[in-house]
């Protein structure tokens, strides 16, 4: 990985160059949960506008456990020579700051303690000074083109792959030892494109996005609830407000559980990140 090494003044305008949307204007200082925004209601908004969603691609925006850090990955220089940056805002003494880690290797999430960072069939783990080099998940994850793993409480993590006939997959810690992958049932792995999971950190559901009942290339945010007996329930697709004739996809659930995030596209070259307040998962938990 390229680690960003230039001083002060440089590095922040490295973070805020792009063809679109970031051009030479300082960023904004930003203060309070969130990155100051305003939250939102049942009806999702964009994040960050100007900041992390823009006129160009941004994608897979996640919090670290403890609010104090959020990363995500966005393209640069997007006319001339594109470049995917690997970013992280970090909050310290209230304020928000920028810093660019490099360039990006994988989709990045952390894990519910905040001490493991995945990279598909990579991870890194937090020490002292940093992040570790990367290791890998094991020889039974090679053969998959994982693009993105979530993890639970418990190690258990679930995983897609970059194919149309995807499956989304799990592999549970037993006894300190990850066991191989193996398919979720078919009330997930119905239809095409099934990718980017997320599994709560109680297990208790898992939400994805894939392609179903439609021939046009679209993607759509789905739940499976856990059951009383273990199983899964049949996938339920979110509403209108959520889901829209574009794509939306990569869903994630902020650690203090009140928000929301997924992508959404918005035109050619131009994804946004979205958020909406979590009540939107339990409205659609069936009735015990």
């Amino acid at each position: 990985m390229k680690h960003a090494c230039t001083p002060g003044a440089l590095l922040l305008a490295i973070l805020m160059m792009s063809s679109t949307g970031h051009g030479q204007d300082e960023l904004p200082v930003l203060e309070g949960p969130y990155l100051g925004q305003t939250p939102p209601g049942l009806t999702p908004e964009v994040f960050a506008p100007g900041v992390i969603s823009t006129n160009g691609w941004e994608y897979g925006v996640v919090f670290a456990p403890g609010m104090k850090e959020l990363y995500w990955i966005r393209e640069v220089n997007a006319g001339t020579e594109p470049e995917q940056q690997f970013i992280v805002y970090e909050q310290k003494e209230g304020k928000w700051r920028p810093r660019v880690i490099g360039e990006r290797r994988g989709t990045p999430t952390l894990s519910t303690d905040g001490k493991t960072m995945f990279f598909g069939r990579s991870y890194k783990e937090r020490t002292t000074e940093g992040w570790s080099e990367p290791k890998r998940l094991g020889p039974d994850f090679e053969d998959i083109r994982i693009m993105r793993v979530t993890a639970s409480d418990s190690g258990t993590i679930v995983m897609d792959e970059a194919k149309n006939n995807s499956v989304l997959r799990y592999s549970r810690l037993i006894d300190g030892k990850r066991e191989a992958p193996k398919p979720l049932p078919r009330e997930i792995n119905t239809g095409q494109w099934n990718a980017h999971p997320f599994i709560a950190p109680d297990e208790s559901y898992i939400i994805w996005d894939g392609q179903r009942d439609s021939d046009v290339r679209n993607a759509d945010l789905f739940i499976s609830f856990k059951e009383p007996d273990g199983a899964w329930g049949e996938a339920i697709k979110f509403g209108d407000s959520v889901n829209t004739p574009s794509s939306e996809f990569a869903a994630f659930v902020t650690p203090d559980g009140q928000y929301l995030f997924f992508n959404r596209n918005m035109g050619p070259d131009n994804t946004d990140s979205f958020w909406v307040d979590a009540k939107v998962i339990e409205d659609l938990r069936p009735e015990q």
